[in-house]
């Protein structure tokens, strides 16, 4: 990509009106300098840059308005690519995007499970490389590789501590490990930052939208858009709603506390619950396994949705739980929306988002001034994968981004 151009500010002009173009999808040189508040010359040099690059190009001539017809940009999807993987326990999935986050190819392989991080990662590598000799991708169009991951990330030691069970992946150097290995740069995020990143770019979200990604797989995270710019805390680390107390007096989470919304309301507390029922239990041929919870809680969601009591009852005491954190969590963040993303919401999405919208409609503190909206993700079970792919394009090509 070209060096950004500053204006006296020091602000990157190239990159914010790249980014507008972005979110508007098609949009004239005189809508850019009315909506960027930069001079028609200024914008006429940066566009002319953007072409030049590659970037952008002009596609037709808006409606006739009096006068010349507005020629048209857009942002050049062919120009870049980027991969996206997501490493999950059940399932490995790669997409390659284009500048669009369109998918042009997609692969899923088996999951980490509980193997050591050194075969997961030699397994993603061989992915990687049969994926970019298949799609032909190479150094001018590939702008990297993004890796979602769930767990603890520490990125001041630049490592994943993927599982603060399983010693192996204490601060294993995946990113540099992927890098050196492919010859690519790679970023990594949690799961929900990258469903958020995936939802501003594919939705096209301006970037005065506050928003945040209820992540759901077997437990709970949030990512956060705000102004545009992804909320990170400290250390990569924000969102982690599954460990804040739902019930005190509840059972003991994972992370020594009692009561968390994971020990609550995530899958496998709901699949002990419908253990202890001999209805659910045998009648749904629940395994009970730890390899086996996200397969159970999937057959008590689509029971619940085809309207069998017990499992209606579980699977809505769990969104009723994950939608009083998210009051909370707007209480203090005055979101603008909230979308539900994740393999977790399966088959019973509508239920989470109903409770959810429910509880913002007639709990929040702003609520007499405006409403929280409440979506489900369109980006499906490829939501983390699809993210991690627009949080390469994220990284490169939006002001300020990292």
């Amino acid at each position: 990509m070209a060096e950004p151009v500053r204006n006296g500010s020091g602000v990157d002009t190239y990159g914010a009106i790249l980014d507008l173009i972005r979110s508007q999808g098609v949009v004239s040189r005189t809508e850019l300098v009315d909506r960027s508040g930069l001079t028609s010359p200024s914008i006429t040099r940066i566009v002319r840059k953007l072409l030049e690059d590659g970037l952008v190009v002009e596609t037709g001539t808006g409606e006739f308005t009096g006068g010349k017809r507005r020629t048209m940009l857009q942002l050049n999807s062919a120009a870049r690519r980027a991969v996206g993987v997501s490493i999950d326990e059940d399932d490995v999935t790669f997409l390659v995007t284009d500048l669009n986050s369109q998918v042009l190819a997609r692969r899923v392989v088996k999951g980490a499970g509980s193997s050591m991080p050194e075969r997961v990662v030699t397994r993603v590598v061989a992915e990687l490389h049969a994926l970019q000799e298949s799609e032909g991708l190479d150094e001018s169009s590939l702008l990297g590789i993004g890796v979602s991951t769930s767990g603890i990330q520490d990125t001041r030691e630049h490592g994943l501590r993927a599982d603060r069970h399983a010693a192996e992946w204490q601060r294993f150097p995946i990113g540099e490990v992927l890098s050196e290995s492919t010859g690519c740069r790679v970023v990594i995020e949690n799961d929900a930052t990258c469903a958020a990143i995936g939802e501003f770019w594919i939705e096209r979200l301006p970037a005065t939208h506050n928003f945040a990604t209820a992540y759901m797989t077997s437990g709970f995270g949030l990512g956060f858009i705000m102004q545009g710019e992804v909320y990170r805390g400290a250390s990569s680390n924000v969102g982690e709603i599954g460990h804040v107390t739902v019930d005190p007096s509840g059972p003991l989470c994972i992370c020594g506390r009692r009561g968390c919304l994971l020990a609550v309301a995530g899958s496998l507390a709901v699949v002990d619950a419908a253990l202890t029922t001999t209805t659910l239990g045998e009648g749904l041929r629940l395994r009970g396994t730890a390899r086996s919870h996200r397969r159970d809680f999937v057959k008590i969601a689509k029971a619940a949705v085809s309207g069998q009591p017990e499992a209606a009852k579980l699977i809505q005491s769990s969104a009723d739980a994950l939608a009083s954190v998210l009051v909370s969590i707007t209480n203090v963040l005055d979101l603008d929306q909230i979308i539900l993303a994740g393999p977790g919401y399966g088959a019973a999405g509508h239920i989470y988002a109903d409770a959810a919208a429910a509880q913002l409609r007639t709990s929040t503190f702003a609520r007499e001034v405006h409403t929280t909206q409440v979506s489900l993700s369109t980006m499906g079970a490829d939501a983390a994968a699809l993210g991690a792919a627009s949080l390469v394009l994220h990284s490169h090509l939006t002001p300020g981004a990292r």
